[in-house]
This record gives structure tokens, sequence and C-alpha cells, in this order.
């Protein structure tokens, strides 16, 4: 591997990881220029960003064998659970909780990831792994310790908190089931089919409950979901699949910590969003577990 190969796959995950951080950005800001349902946004980012997977997927199998009822089947399933149902529960939890907090939730996936595995694939966590758990989650605990309470609006922070957490469930079910999946249908392959098949229940859900003038929206939120749906969603999967093809998961994780901490720092500056003391030794929390987790010896 030459220097210049490997230090393109850094750029690669550094700016995938970034452009996928302005997606809590994004959406907060959607939901603060008008009264956009998380029903409609998510429709919007799928419509948008629908034709670039559809046309990566007729290029992709007309170069690869096809997929068997099986294959699509598991395809359809966990773009369900991975692309439609994850995104949904976030976009939802959005409403509730800060960008930055709810980014710093969605990093636990690779310690739900790590929890899954144990009970459904019987893989035992190491000591290693089972310490990454306690400060990971510790991190949470202290991040949102100080916004969680008896109050109406206490109570509303914790359900948002909850809603992301079930999103990164949802996402950490994806990867573990899917891990099975990419190696009969190609990672790049997976990705595209799977993200175009969550369009489906996108949009029966936004035509069966959102009335006809759902869409007239400022142009402000028109251009937040564009950006939403190209430089955030397909701009960075592409990016990241390119990054592990050249330097691999060990190293695409150490670039990926940038991404909690890069939300935090957004949602403090554009946001105005709190980002004390605490949340910053929560955040170093989380991420040194996630890091420990990730980036196991050789």
């Amino acid at each position: 591997m030459t220097a210049s190969y490997r230090s393109w796959g850094i750029g690669f995950a550094l700016a995938g990881v970034l452009a996928f951080s302005l997606r809590p950005i994004l959406i907060k800001l959607s939901y603060a220029a008008a009264p956009v349902t998380p029903t409609t946004l998510l429709f919007l980012r799928m419509a948008i960003s629908l034709p670039f997977f559809l046309i990566v997927g007729l290029v992709l199998r007309n170069n690869q064998p096809r997929l068997g009822r099986r294959d699509w089947a598991a395809v359809a399933g966990l773009g369900f659970l991975g692309y439609y149902a994850a995104s949904f529960l976030d976009f939802i939890g959005l409403q509730y909780v800060g960008a930055g907090v709810g980014r710093l939730i969605l990093f636990l996936y690779p310690m739900l990831v790590l929890t899954l595995s144990y009970f459904f694939l019987k893989k035992v966590p190491t000591r290693r792994e089972v310490a990454a758990l306690v400060l990971s989650y510790a991190g949470i605990a202290l991040v949102v310790s100080d916004q969680v309470g008896t109050s109406g609006e206490g109570k509303l922070f914790l359900f948002g908190v909850l809603l992301v957490f079930a999103s990164a469930l949802c996402y950490a079910a994806y990867l573990v089931a899917g891990s099975q999946v990419v190696k009969r249908v190609g990672s790049m392959r997976f990705t595209a089919y799977s993200m175009a098949v969550a369009t489906l229940p996108a949009f029966v859900q936004f035509f069966l409950l959102e009335p006809p003038g759902a869409l007239a929206l400022p142009a402000s939120v028109w251009v937040y979901a564009v950006i939403l749906a190209t430089v955030s969603t397909v701009l960075p999967l592409f990016l990241q699949a390119e990054a592990l093809r050249r330097i691999g998961a060990t190293e695409f994780a150490l670039v990926g910590a940038v991404s909690p901490v890069s939300v935090a720092i957004m949602g403090a500056a554009g946001l105005g969003e709190p980002f004390g003391l605490r949340q910053a030794i929560g955040a170093a929390l989380v991420i040194g577990g996630v890091l420990l987790v990730s980036l196991k010896r050789s």
C-alpha cells in the first residue's frame, strides 16, 4: 500500500464522517425553519437520494451475479430496519434532544453490535470489550444526567433519548444481520439496494399520514432537504465504502471518533446547544469506549 493510496483513504474517511455528521444539524435546522414533520422530512430525504442509489444498483447489477429470492428478502428486511426504521426514530428523537446528544447516543452502535452478537451469534465479549461497554454507557449517563427530570421538558428529553437509542439499536441489528448477507451480495450493492428498498415504507407513510399540502414548505427547508439527501446521505455512504477498502476498519474507527465531537461543536456554535464540562467528559468516555472495542490489538 503506497502512502498516497492510504492518505486518500484517510481523506475519504474524514470527508465521509464530517458529511454524515451534518445530518442532525440539518434536521434541527429544518425543524427550526418551519413546522415540518419527521414523516415529511424523511420522505424528502429518501425521494431525493433514491435516483442515486438506483443508478448505482443498476450499474452493479450488470457487473455482478443476480440475487435470489432469499437475498432479496434479506435486503428488503434489513433495508427497512437499518435505513427506514433507524432513520425515522432518529428524526423523531431529534425533535426533543440536541444534535450533539443525539449523535453521541447513535455513536453507541458498536457497543450494541457487541451486545447483540453475544445474544444472537454467541460471541462472548472479552474483558476489553466489557470495559468498553461500561465506559460508553457511563458516558451517556453523564451526558444526559443534568437534562432528565420529572418536569414535562425533562420527560420529553428522556423520550427523545430513548427514541435515538432505539434508532441506534435498529442500526446495530442491521449491521449484525447484514454482516452475514453482505458476504453474498457485496457491500456496495447491498448498500444501494437496501437504501432503495427503504424508500417504499417512507413513501407509503408519507402519502397515508400527511395532507396534500405537506410539501408546501419554505425554500430553506427544501435546501436543507437536498443537502441532507446528497451531501449527508449519498456522498458519505460511498466515501466511507471507499475508505474502508483503502484503510480498513481499524483506522476508519479512529477517524469515526471525530463524528460526535464535530456534531457537538457545530451544535453548540450554530444551534446554541449546551456543551459544558459534564458533556465533554461524557463524550470522552463514550468515544474512549468505542475506540477501545474498535481498535483491537493485532
